[in-house]
């Protein structure tokens, strides 16, 4: 008679798995993908998306050992604010922006996020810029840049970020911590780690042109539920996940 082996992650027989079983299987398999390119788990963190999920599903997940989460939309972040102001106060978690983000919008933002990651125009980060020196703070924020050149997705071309990003890390009450992107929608693994690569080189060159301000944008924060293995391989640091961590959408609730 044969027997189960519960790897990480598994709940046992014939039960649906939890938030936490699939917290602990993705952290498994970020953790084996750092292994295989020869690097530490521990440089990569893993960044939980809650788009569509209300405040008591990203409490059992920041309950799993989640440290980071990430939201989509300013709406969201706004109406799950006051259910995780103590987490958030408690250093417990830190949050996010990695949706779009208009002007108009900073206010809100700002008000729950401890950093944007989606940063995508320098109107934008004066935007920001301008609010933080206000009140007298500093907010982490990423550039994103579109390196698969899809009309879907947001953020500055290739060959503009590492002007864009000289100008964000110049700017009071912004510290530029690296780069985001999404990769290329496509079932071809090359050319989605080639996008992965195009961006480690545009970091590493803003890394070493020595520019004010760039001194500590290391982040990668890029790869998601189907593409992190290639994220990994090329360096990196972030990785975005929420379907493999929540389970799959409602089919109304994912409609933007």
């Amino acid at each position: 008679m044969s027997s189960h082996r519960s790897a990480p992650g598994d709940s046992p027989l014939g039960t649906t798995p939890t938030i936490a079983d699939r917290y602990a299987a993705v952290r498994a398999r970020i953790d084996a993908a750092a292994l295989a390119a020869g690097r530490d788990p521990e440089e990569v963190q893993l960044l939980v998306a809650t788009k569509t999920q209300d405040a008591a599903a990203v409490r059992a997940v920041v309950a799993a050992g989640a440290t980071l989460i990430g939201e989509n939309r300013v709406q969201e972040l706004v109406a799950k604010a006051p259910d995780l102001a103590d987490l958030v106060a408690a250093g417990s978690v830190r949050v996010h922006m990695i949706g779009h983000l208009q002007r108009n919008k900073v206010n809100q933002v700002l008000a729950t996020a401890t950093g944007v990651e989606s940063v995508d125009s320098l109107a934008l980060a004066e935007a920001l810029a301008s609010r933080c020196a206000r009140e007298g703070r500093t907010l982490d924020v990423m550039v994103q840049v579109n390196v698969s050149g899809e009309g879907s997705k947001a953020g500055v071309g290739p060959d503009g970020a590492a002007h864009l990003s000289r100008q964000v890390a110049a700017l009071e009450g912004l510290r530029l911590t690296g780069f985001m992107t999404i990769g290329a929608n496509s079932p071809d693994t090359a050319l989605v780690r080639a996008g992965f690569e195009r961006l480690r080189r545009i970091r590493d060159e803003v890394l070493a042109s020595g520019a004010p301000g760039t001194g500590e944008a290391r982040e990668l924060s890029m790869g998601m539920s189907g593409d992190l293995e290639a994220a990994i391989a090329e360096g990196a640091t972030i990785v975005r996940v929420g379907t493999a961590v929540f389970g799959a959408r409602a089919v109304t609730a994912a409609v933007d």
